[in-house]
């Protein structure tokens, strides 16, 4: 068993996170008031974030991908400000730009639940507690981690971008002619762990998706409970569906928050 933990936290290093140090962009860059965060997890690491700003009761609370750091979001931060008005929290896992640590699936589970303490100790939020003000935003790797967390702490609705049902499924795609499902079991499992959630559900998924297939996507939507939706994004690859898919996908998003039971705006 040693072996085998000690194997994957190897392989999970090389093959699930690609993490960059350096935070070259910040919101400034693109115009934005932000407040930078800082902010401690359970097992004693320090996590950098940004809190931007809106004019809504809902606030995003920002899971990334599993490539670069927060800096790298500063583009569609920028337009997620101008087409929602949302206010957003964003942060950078464990070894991710300028939060401590080595990132492991525990480990970045445990970022998240810190994160959302933080979020709730903000005064825009203390003085109306009500968990409902916020959504989960998730995208690819950052939307089982959204998962994860729903199932121990339910968003108002949950938003996935282009997610993936479970690491063994990826492991299957990437490498279909190695015997992983031995190594991966239960790793990200997304797509046993949405089927206990009973909160709002949005998927967005682009056609020309290179990393993570349509098909994906397809089976989270199968396994979730409703209210649930689904969007396919004409044109979008993996990273780009912000920008490609356009007007469809800001509108799709636009019309699932305001679907949702929110606090009246300040």
């Amino acid at each position: 068993m040693v072996l085998v933990v000690g194997l994957w936290s190897q392989l999970e290093r090389i093959f699930v996170f690609f993490p960059t140090a350096e935070v070259r962009y910040t919101p400034d860059d693109v115009g934005l008031a932000y407040e930078e965060v800082f902010f401690p997890t359970s097992d004693g690491h320090r996590l950098h974030g940004w809190y931007v700003p809106g004019n809504s009761g809902t606030t995003l609370l920002w899971f990334h991908g599993n490539g670069g750091n927060i800096g790298y979001r500063v583009e569609e931060l920028a337009l997620v400000h101008a087409r929602l008005d949302v206010n957003v929290f964003i942060f950078d896992y464990r070894g991710y730009g300028n939060s401590e640590g080595s990132p492991s699936e525990r480990g970045i589970y445990r970022d998240a639940r810190a994160a959302l303490a933080y979020l709730q100790t903000r005064p825009e939020l203390a003085s109306e507690p009500d968990p409902g003000q916020i959504v989960y935003f998730g995208r690819s790797l950052g939307a089982a981690v959204a998962i994860e967390l729903a199932g121990e702490q339910p968003p108002a609705g949950l938003v996935l971008v282009a997610p993936f049902a479970s690491l063994g499924e990826m492991g299957r795609i990437a490498y279909p002619f190695l015997p992983l499902n031995w190594l991966l079991g239960n790793r990200y499992n997304s797509v046993a762990r949405i089927s206990q959630l009973h909160q709002p559900v949005l998927i967005l998924h682009g056609d020309q998706d290179e990393i993570v297939p349509l098909s994906q996507s397809e089976k989270l939507l199968k396994a979730a409970n409703p209210p649930k939706s689904f969007q396919v994004l004409p044109g979008a690859g993996h990273n780009d569906t912000y920008s490609a898919a356009g007007n469809i996908y800001w509108d799709t998003l636009s019309e699932f928050l305001s679907t949702l039971a929110a606090p009246p705006s300040r």
